[in-house]
């Protein structure tokens, strides 16, 4: 009796333990259900805005053999008369570097996690060119690559203008380097015209789009990477490299450029002569513009944007938006 006593006085019963709070945006939606615009850059001010910005600078190689090395002159990144982001490279000798360019960085000013990534940007070619639009993971400091992760939604051998690269490069759990990715041959000079280079990231997911297209043309949900680091926060970089050698995909780069004395790789807008699954796009009032249920621009950015990150609305309510700011 004593034993059954005191069996009964220590029941534990068990806690009421909350499911876990789902992170917003975090799951799979199509393209055009990000709708709410949570950043951009307009560019429409007369110098770079450093409020979300930051030039990176120096040479080195940059892990890659590069030959440029990056600058904050004004000559190599600078808003022209056109309301463009030019991000010029340049041949100029600059301490061991024969060439000058710019790599502009959103760490520390501004990190994305999931939603929807749109940068419309014309590219450079000619051999030797690397111009990309990428992103590093935030944790970088304190997870060095590629255990950070790295997401390259675009890049460019200059010799070969109709080809499109998209990567994604990571550490497995033994630490090695991996990576898996796409090259889409075209049927179109990339560097001819502005295209919009999208990346759409959900929970376990990461899609890549091309002018707003109905279906990604590649979709990674790879496993082999351990810790996962692709459902962390991001920084977006973009910048124009020189030459490089290395190994792996981000390898196969051409020697140093020659017959050029500068290369220009110029970021516009979204909203301009931009299609979203064929449809125009506009801002204001301007004819053949989008418009959101609740009178919302899909993408407010004014004269040019070089990336809108565009989160998703409220299920179930189609004027409610999600307002909660991303993680770092």
């Amino acid at each position: 009796m004593l034993a059954l006593g005191l069996t009964f006085c220590t029941e534990v019963k068990p806690k009421d333990i909350p499911a876990p709070i789902p992170i917003v945006n975090e799951e799979k939606r199509e393209y055009d259900q990000y709708t709410e615009l949570k950043w951009s850059d307009e560019f429409n001010t007369l110098a770079l805005d450093q409020s979300k910005w930051v030039l990176e600078q120096g040479g080195g190689g940059w892990g890659n053999n590069e030959l440029q090395n990056y600058t904050s002159s004004p000559d190599n990144a600078f808003i022209n008369s056109s309301g463009n982001l030019v991000i010029k490279a340049i041949k100029q000798q600059l301490g061991s570097n024969a060439y000058t360019s710019a790599r502009l960085i959103t760490k520390g000013k501004q990190n994305f996690q999931y939603g929807r990534i749109d940068v419309r940007a014309k590219i450079p070619k000619g051999k030797g060119v690397w111009p990309a639009i990428w992103m590093l993971g935030a944790d970088i400091d304190q997870n060095n690559w590629p255990k950070c992760g790295e997401i390259d939604i675009m890049e460019l051998r200059g010799s070969r203008p109709m080809e499109l690269i998209s990567t994604m490069h990571y550490a497995n759990s033994t630490g090695a380097y991996e990576y898996i990715g796409t090259t889409e041959k075209l049927t179109v000079d990339l560097s001819a015209d502005f295209h919009t280079y999208s990346v759409v990231r959900s929970k376990n997911m990461t899609r890549f789009y091309l002018d707003g297209s109905a279906e990604p043309y590649y979709t990674f949900t790879g496993t082999s990477a351990n810790p996962f680091p692709f459902n962390n926060p991001f920084f977006l970089i973009l910048n124009v490299a020189v030459g490089a050698t290395s190994t792996a995909t981000r390898t196969a780069r051409l020697p140093s450029p020659s017959k050029w004395k500068s290369i220009t790789f110029a970021i516009s807008s979204t909203s301009k002569k931009s299609q979203r699954r064929g449809q125009p796009l506009g801002v204001g009032n301007e004819p053949g513009m989008t418009r959101l249920p609740g009178n919302f621009p899909l993408a407010r950015v004014g004269v040019v944007l070089s990336c809108g990150f565009l989160s998703a609305a409220t299920p179930g309510n189609r004027n409610a938006y999600a307002i909660q700011p991303f993680a770092g």
